[in-house]
This record gives structure tokens, C-alpha cells and sequence, in this order.
């Protein structure tokens, strides 16, 4: 079993340590610094009391591997129409594609069933391309629930959690799926395979889709976000519209709003992704995070008058520090910066 992790950063460099160890088949894709450190060094684990060091094959040239079996997209988003035509070798008439990013995917609408059935959203995939060139019907759906950050190049820091749930588009439980499953298990991650993907998505896009650019526009931590009564509102009020809009493509929500703020609350004072990338200069998450929900939202005309109004203010906040991550954005090479 061949397995490609394409954007080797703090996620990717954890799943290719604890696939490594497991005695997978792993190639990573990274560049930089950070390949550089891998190629001379090897990718290092830092995993509480514990340190793991390994030594995959690492390649910023995705035409030296041949054709895999799995492809573990962990790029940020809005990286991946930026390496479409990179990733062609790789992909073979058996090779799935699995989606370990962060807010809505590609494939969402693929054997999604009723109206909508094999719809694009312009917002993460402009023209289709992402659906036509890598293919709907390869994906396998992944949540990244874990937190992990790049401590040095070439060294990964593990800060908490394995759960990386797994599902097919179309809920059924393949031997693809299952394969996987049980090498994520056998690497001493959990992968529960979920016959409704989706809901998994939507639950932890529920939290991004406010908590994220909330923090971008205030710079606060999760935990005075939920506890702040002006901005707990504000998140509340953009959670109900999005559940609004999820509803309305059958999504079940397993937790309630306040029990999903409460939840963000007791994580404490962590900044969110968003915030991490404006601090550090680099394209922010927005479009999959939040245009993306409103594009969805004017499909099922579900009004999101504060969702409107945070996206504005963020994406004129990125605008004006070149970090805007939209597909009227100017090409810049930050962009293809890994996850």
C-alpha cells in the first residue's frame, strides 16, 4: 500500500511519522526549509515524554513517486487548485484522495442525492477544477481533529489528540475506506468510519466558520471569545445561520450550540488557525472557512446577515495585509504554503 502525505507540515508530518512507524509505504511531499531538514535528519515526533524520528522518502516533485494508493491531501485549502497539475503522476485508475483539510470539500456535492447532486462551489473549487482533474469519485472524506505545530524544520510537535474520522461521499463502507482505517489504527490513531461523513464536517466547520475570523478581527483566545458576552453572541448568532444552511442539505447536528461554544471555551487560551496565519504573514483559511457558507447559504437562501457582515470586515482585514486567500486573489507563492 502506497501512501502520499502532499503537504508534509505540522498534520501531515504527524501522519507521516505514525504511518512510518506502523511500517507504511509513505512518501512525503513538502519543500523548503522543512524538506531540506527531513531529507538530512529525517521527521521527528515530539509526542509529550516522547520522541519518534523517522526516514520516508520526502520530495518536493510529486513525479519521482510513480502512482499511490492513497493520497493524503493535508495542504491548507486554498493550496490545493495550485497543485493539480503537480499531483498527475501520482494518480493512478485505483488511487483515492483523501481530503484531511479543514472546512468544506471539494467533493461535498459527489452521490450527495437530491437538487444539488454533482454541484461545484466557486468559493473552494473555482471552475470545477479540483472536481473534473483530481476526480470526485476518488475522495475519501478525513476530520483532523488533532493540534500539532512545526517546533523547528523538520521536528513536529504533538499537542493533543488522533482522531481523524473517515468516511465515503456516498456513506458506504468500502474496502478502500476500511483499509485505511485500519492503518490509521494500526499507527495509534483513532479512525472511526462514518457512514455520514458530512455531519462530521459541518460539526467541526460549525466552530470555524465564526471562532476563526472572529479571532482574526479581535486577536482573542478561544476562551475569552466564549466568554466575552458581545462576541459569544456574535458566534452564536453566525452558528445558527449555518446550521440553517446545513439543515436544508439533511445535515444532523450532534451537539447543540451552546454545548459546541462550551466545548470551544474549555479549550482555553488557544488561538484559532486563522489568527496563527495572520500573526505570521501568511494567506488565511477564509474562503474555505466562511465564503464557502455563504455561497451554500445563497444556493439555499438561508439569510446570513452576520456571517455577511464578519466576512466582510475579515476579508477587507486580509486584503489590505496580502493575505487574502480568495479566488480573485493574485497569485502568490505563500499560497501554496503547507497545512
Amino acid at each position: 500500500m502506497k501512501i502520499c502525505i502532499y503537504g508534509a507540515g505540522a498534520i501531515g508530518g504527524y501522519l507521516g511519522v505514525q504511518l512510518a512507524r506502523a511500517g507504511a509505504d509513505v512518501s512525503l511531499i513538502a519543500r523548503g526549509a522543512h524538506l531540506a531538514a527531513m531529507r538530512e535528519r529525517g521527521l521527528t515526533l515530539l509526542a509529550g515524554e516522547e520522541t519518534h524520528t523517522v526516514h520516508p522518502r520526502c520530495t518536493d516533485d510529486p513525479a519521482e513517486l510513480g502512482v499511490q494508493d492513497y493520497i493524503i491531501i493535508t495542504l491548507k485549502a486554498h493550496s490545493i487548485t495550485g497543485v493539480i497539475e503537480k499531483m498527475q503522476p501520482l494518480l493512478g485508475p485505483h488511487t483515492r484522495i483523501v481530503t484531511a483539510v479543514n472546512g468544506i470539500p471539494y467533493w461535498y456535492f459527489y452521490k450527495h442525492g437530491g437538487q444539488y447532486e454533482n454541484s461545484t462551489l466557486e468559493s473552494i473549487d473555482p471552475g470545477g477544477r479540483q472536481w473534473r482533474e483530481i476526480g470526485a469519485e476518488r475522495a475519501i472524506g478525513c476530520i483532523v481533529y488533532p493540534a500539532t505545530e512545526i517546533e523547528a524544520p523538520g521536528v513536529i510537535r504533538h499537542v493533543y489528540g488522533n482522531n481523524f474520522p473517515l468516511g465515503e461521499p456516498s456513506g458506504e463502507i468500502t474496502s478502500d475506506v476500511q483499509r485505511l482505517a485500519d492503518l490509521f489504527v494500526a499507527a495509534g490513531l483513532k479512525a472511526p468510519v462514518l457512514d455520514r461523513i458530512r455531519d462530521e464536517i459541518w460539526l467541526k466547520l460549525w466552530g470555524n466558520v465564526c471562532f476563526n475570523p472572529i479571532s482574526a478581527l479581535t486577536h482573542a483566545t478561544l476562551d475569552v471569545i466564549c466568554t466575552d458576552p458581545s462576541t459569544r453572541a456574535l458566534s452564536r448568532a453566525i452558528m445558527v445561520e449555518t446550521q440553517g444552511i446545513a439543515e436544508t442539505f439533511g445535515v444532523k447536528f450532534r451537539v447543540d450550540v451552546e454545548r459546541r461554544i462550551e466545548g470551544a471555551r474549555k479549550v482555553g487560551a488557544h488561538k484559532t488557525s486563522m489568527l496563527q496565519d495572520l500573526e505570521r504573514g501568511r494567506p488565511m483559511e477564509i474562503d474555505p472557512l466562511v465564503t464557502v457558507v455563504q455561497e451554500m447559504g445563497r444556493l439555499t437562501g438561508v439569510p446570513t446577515p452576520a456571517l455577511d457582515s464578519v466576512l466582510a470586515m475579515v476579508t477587507q482585514r486580509a486584503r489590505i495585509a496580502g493575505l487574502y486567500d480568495g479566488v480573485s486573489a493574485p497569485t502568490d507563492p505563500r499560497a501554496l504554503a503547507v497545512a
